[in-house]
């Protein structure tokens, strides 16, 4: 059986954990009994069995949305004779949709996040958000299967397109490499990056977009003990208006506190193992959700987690077991907007000092969280179940 894998990201360009996912979930399919393409954006690839597309040229500045759909079908004539397409996010839906139609194939999606769920990318996209919208939808409504990435965002799936057969819906969860992500002991990139190995710290891992929630951290981070670091690896803003936002929040922050730590690059994956790794505490104050690979990658480096009580979290961070889950309560118009603001940043002030009240609790979280990650979100098996949601469809 040849598959075909399309997807925006794909290494050395990844930027969010869809990317992570298709770097280890093709990595495993290799493994198994078929022949796996890949099919991404960007410049070409050394990497046997993957292309890369670039942007059509006769679309050069064009809105964001058109220019996805001209690689997203060029991706789709990339797919000749293949026996399934899998396609991941909206970026490679169009692709993914039109090969099914091209060539008469399986088309399976997996939903990494809902673009009804992210009314806030109308400020990146402009009216690009109602093609991006329409692509998903079309292409997840007629998916032979979905794929999706917990328990929560198969509820998510459902109540955002009810025309979708729930048989048709599979959960299949993200998962973790325990042998690369590990606690590192080393300090070389700290002390490069300027964050204290003696001094606690609370750690931020991801984009400056409106669903992660960054604004609510920095303003409960106002609320930490003085002692405290804060390491931000939050970089690739969706928008010029939330990077303003959030640059604002940070400045009055350091005029108050030090030790925040900024880092807007996206690091190498080993640096961010080892930032990790001497975390007292990793956060996750996503207000939107599907699984969190993030939350995963803390917990398997060995660090306690406190995250938001949203989408898939949950079913990654047990609570009081491996970190703690802030409670949200969010308005029902799809922005995941907490209902009382002030209450949540309030909530996430005292989880966080909750665990560095009592380092050695943190400890134990961290621990059992890197068993967690090790018994239940392995790569191998996850590739087991993807197979097998091929088979379902062939």
């Amino acid at each position: 059986m040849r598959v075909d894998l399309l997807t925006r990201e794909y290494p050395p360009d990844v930027y969010g954990g869809a990317g992570v996912h298709l770097e280890y979930l093709a990595r495993e399919l290799r493994k198994l009994p078929l022949d796996v393409r890949v099919h991404c954006f960007g410049g070409p690839r050394a990497e046997a069995g993957v292309t890369g597309y670039a942007d059509p040229a006769g679309l050069a500045g064009a809105n964001a949305a058109l220019r996805t759909m001209g690689v997203g079908l060029e991706m789709a004539a990339g797919c000749a004779g293949t026996s399934i397409v899998h396609s991941h996010t909206w970026y490679a839906n169009l692709a993914g949709h039109t090969a099914k139609l091209l060539y008469g194939v399986p088309h399976v999606v997996t939903s990494h996040s809902l673009e009804p769920l992210r009314p806030w990318k109308a400020e990146q996209l402009g009216g690009g958000y109602a093609l991006s919208s329409w692509i998903e939808r079309t292409a997840v409504e007629a998916a032979d299967a979905v794929i999706a990435v917990s328990a929560g965002m198969k509820a998510d799936v459902l109540r955002a397109y009810p025309a979708v057969d729930p048989d048709r819906v599979h959960v299949v969860y993200n998962g973790i490499d325990t042998e690369q992500y590990a606690p590192d002991p080393a300090t070389d990139v700290l002390e490069r990056l300027g964050i204290d190995p003696r001094r606690p710290s609370v750690v931020y891992v991801g984009r400056v977009t409106r669903q992660k929630g960054l604004p609510y951290l920095l303003r409960a981070a106002r609320h930490l003990p003085p002692d405290v670091q804060l390491v931000l690896l939050a970089g690739a803003p969706d928008t010029p208006e939330i990077a303003a936002e959030v640059t604002g929040l940070a400045g009055e922050l350091r005029e108050h506190r030090q030790g925040v730590v900024w880092i807007q690059e996206m690091l190498p994956k080993h640096e961010v193992i080892q930032v990790l790794s001497h975390a007292t505490l990793f956060v996750c104050p996503s207000i939107y959700e599907p699984m969190g690979i993030v939350n995963l990658e803390a917990m398997a480096c060995r660090t306690a987690v406190v995250a938001t009580a949203t989408g898939g979290i949950p079913e990654v961070v047990a609570d009081r077991e491996t970190g703690l889950l802030v409670p949200i309560d969010q308005v029902t118009d799809g922005s995941g907007t907490p209902l009382d603001e002030a209450r949540f940043v309030a909530d996430l002030a005292d989880a966080m000092n909750e665990l560095l009240e009592e380092p050695a609790r943190a400890a134990e979280f961290g621990r059992a969280g890197r068993q967690r990650a090790v018994d239940h979100f392995s790569w191998s098996a996850i590739a087991d179940r993807t197979l097998a949601v091929y088979q379902s469809v062939s």
